[in-house]
């Protein structure tokens, strides 16, 4: 489906598929848990989702003669270091507008993390004293016209690479390679749980699944808290998607589905059921995750197999999307572990 779209790569290539026998195991047995590592996908600032996703974005970006990527975020946002390793590696600036989305106030929080790489890789940093939204910004087109302004030449990527016109595209080559591995498998994954925000990675993913019938099994699991907001993004972008990839099959609500109990308090700070998930993981697997996103979709799949909703001898995989450089931002908290 991605044939007709210019990609330029920044990805090591098919990420890693490993099976989580210790935490399938102390879930009861019942069914099987594998993680695909998005986490491990680049050598660009510790990689991720957005990654991704910017392999089907950087060469507008290129081809519309910009000098400057400018992106949006909250204060430790992993998508804002994802631009700005990806503006550092093809020579472009890069401004960051980073508001405050999360109302947590650790000592350290705007100097650590993804911020403090950022910095690091020489992005323009602009903190902006603004609650969270998955919307559009007007702090981020002030940025915009700002560069402007001073003779630039800005590229705009909206929040989470999510609502650019090529931002589903990264996702459904996800679905892609995944089939690819299914194949060296012998077996096809019966759920693919995935952390939901800004939607395009869930959205992706839904078109991506749509070619073999799997588009509800993909489960998304809210961090936003704000899931009608969120539902109805995720819906918009896999129908444009699927109008630009020339899907042929009409994508309706019923196609998103979105698990919304996961996200409180808010976006951003962890309950104490999404620190026991991290945690969990940690001592089970060693594998890290993060109390913004992949700490909630973790502490989702875990309360769902619990659950039952996951039919016995289910095979599930883990969408890791990153972000654990979050996790600094975080320290009090696990300052014992």
């Amino acid at each position: 489906m991605l044939e007709k779209f210019e990609r330029y790569p920044l990805t090591f290539g098919p990420t890693p598929i490993e099976k989580l026998e210790r935490l399938s195991a102390h879930l009861g047995g019942n069914v099987e848990i594998y993680a695909k590592r998005e986490d491990c996908n680049s050598g660009l600032a510790f990689g991720g989702n957005k990654v991704r996703k910017l392999e089907y974005i950087v060469p507008d970006a290129i081809a519309s003669g910009t000098d400057t990527l400018v992106t949006i975020g909250g204060v430790q946002s992993n998508h804002t270091r994802q631009v700005a390793a990806v503006a550092a590696k093809i020579g472009m600036k890069c401004r960051l507008v980073q508001e405050s989305w999360v109302p947590f106030q650790d000592a350290v929080y705007d100097r650590v993390g993804n911020i403090l790489m950022s910095r690091v890789m020489g992005a323009e940093i602009e903190l902006v004293d603004e609650g969270f939204d998955i919307g559009i910004r007007k702090s981020w087109e002030a940025a915009l016209e700002d560069i402007k302004d001073k003779g630039g030449k800005p590229y705009a990527i909206p929040a989470g690479a999510s609502v650019h016109k090529f931002g589903g595209l990264g996702y459904v080559g996800f679905a892609e390679e995944l089939r690819a591995q299914e194949g060296e498998l012998g077996f096809k994954f019966d759920y693919i749980v995935v952390c939901t925000v800004t939607g395009s990675t869930h959205a992706g993913m839904v078109v991506g699944f749509a070619r073999d019938g799997r588009t509800r099994n993909v489960i998304g699991i809210d961090a936003s808290g704000t899931p009608e907001q969120t539902h109805a993004q995720v819906l918009d972008i896999a129908q444009k998607t699927a109008d630009l990839v020339e899907l042929g099959q009409d994508i309706t609500a019923d196609d998103v589905v979105l698990k919304t109990e996961y996200s409180y308090p808010s976006y951003g700070v962890p309950s104490d059921e999404t620190n026991d998930a991290i945690r969990l993981c940690a001592r089970l697997e060693g594998m890290m995750t993060d109390p913004v996103y992949e700490g909630k979709s973790m502490q989702g799949m875990i309360d769902l197999v619990k659950k039952g909703f996951f039919p016995t001898k289910s095979k599930i995989l883990y969408a890791h999307l990153g972000g654990v450089p979050a996790i600094n931002g975080y320290s009090y908290i696990y300052r014992n572990g």
